[in-house]
């Protein structure tokens, strides 16, 4: 099962059955990532283009063969997960960042419901954009530049849909959430890569 959030609210959930019609895929709110100062550039156009790369990813994972056997994304997944809410300061996360090299943490909200998610690129970007007021830049928090549409996998995903859309999307990492839409892990590159070397039997394509 996949789902895609915007805010916190779901716009799409399915599972690959429901693939073939994209209808509410394609009919999904454009993003909305505009920084409440206008701190970081216009992501418009970028967003348009990773929609039609998303839709094609999606189209992709259909036609994945699940007759082999495979992993689940739960069996990979790194379960203590870090996640900050929409009053993180830009510092607080730009020191986590750096101290456990990680590229993208999930937003949520008091019940650990997922709202969004900032990666460290956009935080890079934020930083060397304004080096000169650097100690107000700092002081900034996620509510202001926060990437509001995640796509996330549920935990009994097959590891080879996330893998491919993670491909195509160049994400590098996906929350994931349960039914409840509650944050119970995250599974990025790192994690793919240990599974890759670690479990011999695990098979990314079919």
């Amino acid at each position: 099962m996949f789902a895609i959030y915007n805010n916190g609210t779901v716009g799409f959930r399915s599972t690959s059955d429901n693939l073939y019609d994209l209808k509410n895929i394609e009919q999904i709110e454009p993003i909305r990532f505009s920084p409440k100062e206008g701190f970081i550039h216009d992501y418009t156009e970028d967003q348009e283009r990773k929609k039609q790369e998303f839709i094609n990813s999606y189209r992709k994972m259909a036609e994945i063969d699940t007759l082999e056997p495979v992993y689940k994304i739960k069996d990979i997944m790194t379960e203590d997960v870090f996640h900050a809410s929409i009053n993180t300061t830009v510092e607080d996360i730009y020191y986590f960042i750096n101290d456990k090299r990680v590229s993208s943490i999930p937003i949520t909200d008091f019940g650990k419901k997922i709202v969004g998610i900032i990666d460290k690129k956009v935080i890079l970007n934020l930083i060397m954009k304004h080096i000169d007021d650097i100690e107000s830049t700092l002081k900034k928090t996620m509510n202001d530049i926060y990437i509001p549409e995640v796509l996330t996998a549920d935990p009994e995903a097959d590891v080879r849909k996330v893998v491919q859309v993670m491909l195509d999307l160049r994400l590098d990492a996906v929350p994931i959430v349960d039914d409840n839409d509650i944050l119970v892990g995250i599974v990025s590159k790192t994690d793919i890569l240990k599974a890759v070397a670690n479990l011999p039997k695990l098979q990314l394509w079919s």
